[in-house]
């Protein structure tokens, strides 16, 4: 019976009639009820959240992975990890470089500062050759092509600057006139006019750019009606008639005879003209038949006779871009067989290089001394510091052993430019720099004119090495640039390192070559990747194509008819090919 009244008792807690009769009870069920209704929600609620999260989580790591995977996918970029400890290293492997927020933090403030400059110039100086920020006026130190225009057109595209980019492409279409009675520099007009529509070309596949350059071209050439091909460095562009320069005695400059291989050629190749390259390669021709056994030409060449003349051997004003040049038209080439005598030239050049390295005492700074007829002089311009980015382009095509020689050689000059730059109260660069016994270094010519030859070789020693040490240098002197050259209305050099003073003018070569070599230093390797792309002396990145041989097919070649440039991330600036 107890069992039966014990079941009874149970089930009357199960009858509504039950809790009725008592409210107190109803109360406390219903209160209870309600408790356990919140916490299953609340459990329900937290599981669904959570579900949500890491469903945004596995989506972001499957775009992480989807980036890695394309960058791995990446016609010739692999990833890799930086050895900050590359000094030293191997430069004929690969150096593969991803972002880190630094960098790209970085990277955004040299675009600021692009953006800064070009806003200025398309303000006050709009069409016109070069920007006087002080004065917010337009010059036309070149004869009124649109310089600085023509030389910011790649370094718009590469940081993604749409906007900036089109308009500037609607200016060329429209109004560039290349018809103008101005006895213009052919070198100029040829690396900066040439390149830079030549490399806007190259990088948007826009005709526009590559038929301005023809006419731009075919108003150069005849500069090379001369006994010797060696051409004239000043032409008429309306009228063709060419000479030299007064103060250069008749002579024809070597810099401003041996630069403009890279731009003709890669001129023939989009156009499947010869001519272009015949021309130029008329002047190696020449060369190579007298061409001394270390490697190192005076400045001037007689243009009737082509033999160099009695005057200073230099790597600075004059002579650098010739040996730049030596060595960069064999990258165009792609290395090969076609190319091999300017490999070879170059390399002779490079041992006619070690003859004039010298030390500093006490500190024991390398650098490049100057030579007139048997004895050294103890000057190196700023201009030089182009030499340790092309020396440490240039050593992965040695052998081992020559290859670390080399690259520790341009590590010791880079030093030697960086400090340049922090030997002055601006932290700025002179024009070149004198050195004494005892005295290490001491600045010459005191001016600053926003050159980028140092940033220029930080740029290829850090994409060479992977060491971050020479980000860091270039960001010293982009700071020092921000503090001693900006404006509110653009950028300006200085009068003197010393003092601070400023000029009145805003360089072309700042917006095309300092703040792009800037840009780059603190972006990946897979923007402009240096075994996809060549730059000429001012900084226009060419595509390489390669040679087949001698004697080139240009009607027959696709390769060098089309160019096809595909682009990702545009606003990122990243170039290559699937």
């Amino acid at each position: 019976m107890a069992r039966s009244r014990s079941s009874s008792t149970g089930w009357r807690y199960l009858n509504p009639a039950y809790y009725l009769k008592r409210p107190k009870r109803l109360a406390l069920l219903f209160i209870v009820f309600v408790c356990a209704t919140l916490v299953f929600w609340d459990r329900h609620t937290l599981v669904t959240e959570h579900q949500e999260e890491v469903s945004k989580l596995n989506e972001e790591v499957t775009r992480l992975q989807n980036m890695l995977e394309e960058l791995k996918s990446e016609k010739g970029v692999s990833v890799g990890k930086m050895n900050p400890k590359a000094k030293g290293s191997d430069t004929t492997k690969k150096i593969d470089v991803l972002d880190d927020p630094i960098s790209v933090q970085r990277r955004e403030r040299v675009k600021n500062a692009m953006i800064h400059a070009w806003s200025s110039y398309e303000k006050f100086a709009w069409g016109h050759d070069e920007l006087q920020p002080q004065t917010k006026n337009g010059v036309d130190s070149f004869g009124g092509l649109g310089a600085t225009l023509i030389d910011s057109l790649d370094t718009l595209y590469i940081m993604g600057l749409d906007e900036q980019f089109q308009r500037a492409r609607e200016w060329v279409a429209n109004s560039l006139d290349f018809n103008k009675n101005y006895d213009a520099s052919v070198f100029e007009t040829t690396i900066r006019v040439v390149g830079g529509l030549l490399s806007a070309y190259d990088l948007s596949g826009d005709k526009v750019f590559l038929e301005k350059a023809k006419d731009i071209a075919d108003r150069l050439l005849p500069a090379w009606n001369t006994p010797s091909r060696i051409p004239h460095n000043v032409i008429n562009l309306a009228h063709g008639n060419a000479h030299n320069f007064v103060w250069a005695g008749g002579d024809s400059i070597l810099a401003d005879s041996g630069t403009e291989q890279l731009e003709f050629i890669a001129l023939s190749q989009r156009t499947g003209d010869p001519k272009y390259q015949q021309t130029v390669e008329s002047v190696i021709i020449q060369l190579i038949k007298t061409f001394p056994d270390d490697g190192l030409l005076p400045i001037y060449i007689n243009p009737n006779k082509g033999t160099a003349s009695s005057s200073t051997i230099t790597f600075g004003a004059m002579g650098d871009s010739f040996y730049e040049y030596l060595l960069k038209v064999w990258i165009q080439g792609n290395k090969t067989a076609a190319v091999k005598h300017y490999r070879e030239m170059w390399e002779t050049s490079m041992k006619g290089l070690l003859t004039l390295i010298r030390k500093t005492t006490p500190s024991s700074f390398t650098y490049i001394s100057e030579k007139m007829g048997s004895s050294l002089i103890d000057k190196m311009d700023e201009l030089a510091c182009f030499a340790p980015g092309m020396i440490a382009l240039g050593a992965s095509g040695y052998g081992p052993d020559d290859s670390q020689k080399f690259l520790s050689l341009a590590e010791e000059l880079a030093w030697t430019c960086y400090n340049f730059y922090q030997s002055t109260p601006t932290k700025l660069a002179g024009e070149n720099y004198f050195f004494n016994s005892g005295q290490d270094m001491s600045v010459g010519t005191s001016w600053n004119i926003l050159r980028p030859e140092t940033v220029e070789s930080l740029f290829y020693l850090w994409r060479l090495t992977g060491n971050k040490t020479y980000q860091e240098w270039g960001w010293n002197i982009f700071e020092a640039f921000e503090k001693n050259s900006r404006i509110e209305s653009g950028y300006v050099g200085l009068k003197d390192v010393n003092t601070g003073v400023k000029d009145n003018m805003m360089q072309s070569f700042f917006l095309a070559e300092t703040l792009k070599y800037f840009y780059l230093l603190y972006s990946p390797s897979s923007v402009i990747p240096l075994d996809e792309w060549v730059f000429n002396t001012e900084a226009h990145p060419l595509k390489i194509v390669p040679r087949s041989g001698q004697r080139e097919n240009f009607e027959g070649s696709d390769e060098q008819k089309k160019l096809i440039v595909r682009s990702r991330a545009r606003k990122e600036g990243r170039f290559g090919d699937d």
